[in-house]
C-alpha cells in the first residue's frame, strides 16, 4: 500500500510522518546508547545499590552465598535473587569484577526485549516500520533509559517476563491452527517464568497473567501446568534456604516487607501515564475492544496485571523501573492495535479510491500519534554542541537546574545540568563524565588512606581499592525495621571507632547506626559525583577538628 501511496505527491503525506516518527525513535536509540557506553566506561556506583549487585556477582563467582547474617562483620546480606548476577559470573571470571559487565548485560536484555515486542507486532501485520516503532518506542521510555544500562536485575527480568509472554501468544496460535499441543513450548515458557521469579520476586504479576490466560483458554491444562510450575518454584525456595540456613528466607522476604507510600505510588502512576499516554490509551482501548468484541488475548491479561501491580511501586526503595513491564506489553498492544486497524482496511470491500484515502489518513494518524509519543518522553544528553544543537532545533531546553542532593551537608544551589528530562528534574539519565570519575577516584583514595575497609553507603569505593565490602544500607534498614538484624557487634565497632573512613550519601543506615556515628566521627571532606553530595567521616579522636 505505502509503494501505491508513494505513485502522487499527496499521498507521500503519511510516509513523510511515519519517517518522521522513525527518526524520531531512532534518535532516542543513539541518545540511549551514548548513556550506555558511558557508563560501561564509569567504575563507581550510579544508582546507589549497584556496587551490591556486583558483591553478589564476585560472591558467586567464588561459590559462596549472598544471603548471610547481617549480625556479624561484614554485616552484608542481599535481598536480590540469583539469577541475573550467575549470569554474570561468567564476565567476571573472564574479565574481572567490574561494573560494566552487569551494566552490559542489562543493557542488552533490553535490547531483547525490544525484539521480542517488534516480533509480537510484526506477526500481526508483517508491517516492519510499526514493528521497529513498538520495539524502539521501548527503549525510548524515560524510565526503560534510566534504568535499562544500570547493574540492576529489573530489567533482565521484564526481558524474560516479555519473551515468555510473547513465546506464549505465539504458542497458542500455533496450537489453534494446527489442532494440537506443543507442550514443549508451554515448558519453556515456565522455565522462562520460573528464572523471571529468581530474577525478581515483581515476576509473580506475570506468572498471574500466564496461567489467568491459559485458564480463560482451557482450565483444566492451566491447572495440569500450574501444579508442577507451583511445586518447582517451591522446591527451589526450600533448596535455598536450606542451603542457607534460613537465611534466604530472611534476605529476600522479610527484608522485602516495607512501608506503603500512597503518596509515591499515585505520582508514579500520574508521571507512567503523562509520559506514556498513547501507549496506555491505545493498549486500554485494545483491552475493552477484546473484552467486547474478540477475546482477551496474552498480552492484553498482561498488561492488566503489570498496570495494577504498578501499585507496588509505592513500596519504600521501590521507583519508575515497576512500570517496565506494563510499559513492554502495552508497546506490543499498540502494535498489535494499530496492525489490525490497517488489516480491516486492507481487507473491506470500499471502492479502491475511497479505501486508498482512508488508509492514507489511518497511517497519518498513526504516525502522528508516535510523534506525539515521542514528544511526551522527551530525553537528551546535551553535553555535546550537535546535541545542543539538536535540542534547541527542537524547541526544547539545553539544560536544567539541579541542587546537587545531599543528606550530610548543608544544602547548595541548583547547578547546571547538560541534560533535559520531560520526568521532573532529578540525576538518573545524565552520562556520567570524566569529572565524576576524578571525583569517584579521589573518595577511593581517601578510603586508601585509612588502613580499614570503609564503611560505605555504596560498594565502589572500597572495591576499587581491593578491600572488603562491610553492610549494605538498605538492606540493614529493612531488617531494623522488621526487628530482625541484632546491630550489636556492628554498633560496638563504630563505637570503637573500628573503622578509619565513613562515607555518607544518603544516610540510609537505621537510626541507631547514624547515632554512634553521629557521636564517633566527624566529615572531614565534601566530594561531590554524578550530583550527589558524598561526606567522608574520619574518627573524632584522629580530627583535631572539623573544616
Amino acid at each position: 500500500m505505502i509503494a501505491t501511496i508513494r505513485s502522487r505527491p499527496l499521498y507521500l503525506i503519511p510516509a513523510v510522518i511515519i519517517g518522521l516518527a522513525l527518526l524520531a525513535f531512532i534518535g532516542y536509540f543513539v541518545v540511549y546508547n551514548i548513556y550506555a557506553f558511558a557508563l560501561f566506561r564509569f567504575p563507581f556506583d550510579y544508582d546507589q545499590g549497584e556496587g551490591f549487585e556486583l558483591v553478589d556477582t564476585i560472591l558467586f563467582s567464588r561459590g559462596e552465598w549472598p544471603y548471610r547474617s547481617n549480625d556479624s562483620y561484614p554485616f552484608y546480606s542481599s535481598n536480590y535473587p540469583p539469577v541475573f548476577h550467575i549470569v554474570i559470573v561468567p564476565l567476571v571470571w573472564l574479565f574481572g569484577p567490574h561494573y560494566w559487565t552487569g551494566r552490559l548485560v542489562s543493557y542488552v536484555g533490553t535490547l531483547i526485549t525490544a525484539v521480542a515486542i517488534g516480533y509480537a507486532v510484526q506477526r500481526v501485520g508483517r508491517r516492519w516500520w510499526l514493528s521497529l516503532l513498538t520495539g524502539l518506542a521501548f527503549l525510548a521510555s524515560n524510565y526503560v533509559y534510566h534504568v535499562g544500562p544500570l547493574f540492576r536485575q529489573h530489567m533482565f527480568m521484564v526481558m524474560l517476563e516479555t519473551v515468555a509472554i510473547v513465546l506464549l501468544a505465539v504458542t497458542f496460535d500455533k496450537e489453534e491452527a494446527d489442532g494440537r499441543h506443543y507442550n514443549k513450548r508451554i515448558l519453556v515458557v515456565m522455565v522462562l517464568l520460573l528464572l523471571a521469579g529468581y530474577t525478581k520476586q515483581l515476576a509473580y504479576a506475570t506468572v498471574i497473567a500466564t496461567f489467568g490466560f491459559m485458564f480463560l483458554r482451557d482450565w483444566k491444562r492451566a491447572l495440569k501446568w500450574a501444579i508442577p510450575f507451583g511445586l518447582a518454584t517451591g522446591a527451589v525456595f526450600l533448596l535455598l534456604n536450606i542451603a542457607t540456613d534460613g537465611e534466604w528466607f530472611v534476605a529476600t522476604v522479610t527484608a522485602n516487607v516495607n512501608e506503603f507510600i500512597e503518596g509515591q505510588a499515585i505520582g508514579l502512576y500520574k508521571q507512567w501515564f503523562s509520559l506514556h499516554t498513547v501507549l496506555i490509551v491505545v493498549a486500554v482501548l485494545t483491552v475493552v475492544y477484546e473484552l467486547y468484541f474478540s477475546r482477551l488475548s496474552a498480552y492484553a491479561i498482561w498488561f492488566v496485571v503489570a498496570a495494577v501491580n504498578g501499585a507496588t511501586a509505592g513500596k519504600w526503595g521501590a521507583g519508575e523501573s515497576y512500570f517496565a513491564t506494563a510499559i513492554a506489553a502495552s508497546c506490543i498492544l499498540t502494535g498489535v492495535a494499530f496492525n489490525l486497524v490497517l488489516n480491516k482496511i486492507t481487507g473491506s470491500d470500499l471502492a479502491p479510491r475511497r479505501k486508498l484515502w482512508v488508509h492514507m489518513i489511518v497511517l497519518s494518524l498513526i504516525g502522528g500519534l508516535f510523534l506525539v509519543q515521542a514528544d511526551k518522553v522527551f530525553h537528551m544528553p546535551t553535553h555535546s554542541p550537535l546535541l545542543r544543537s539538536i535540542a534547541v532545533a527542537l524547541g526544547k531546553p539545553t539544560e536544567q537546574w539541579v541542587p546537587p542532593q545531599t543528606s550530610c551537608s548543608a544544602d547548595l544551589p541548583p547547578e547546571s545540568i547538560p541534560y533535559v528530562d520531560n520526568v521532573a528534574a532529578g540525576l538518573l539519565g545524565r552520562p556520567p563524565n570524566s569529572a565524576d570519575i576524578a571525583a569517584g577516584k579521589r573518595i577511593a583514595h581517601l578510603v586508601a588512606e585509612g588502613n580499614t575497609p570503609a564503611f560505605s553507603e555504596e560498594a565502589g569505593f572500597n572495591l576499587f581499592i581491593g578491600r572488603d565490602v562491610v553492610t549494605n544500607p538498605t538492606q540493614l534498614l529493612n531488617l531494623y525495621k522488621n526487628d530482625r538484624v541484632d546491630l550489636t557487634d556492628m554498633l560496638a565497632m563504630l563505637d570503637a571507632q573500628a573503622f578509619d573512613t565513613i562515607v555518607f550519601r544518603a544516610q540510609f543506615y537505621p537510626p541507631p547506626v547514624l547515632d554512634v556515628i553521629g557521636q564517633r566521627y566527624v566529615t572531614t571532606d565534601l566530594e561531590q559525583m554524578n550530583g550527589f553530595v558524598y561526606c567522608i567521616l574520619r574518627p573524632r579522636n584522629l580530627v583535631a577538628t572539623v573544616p
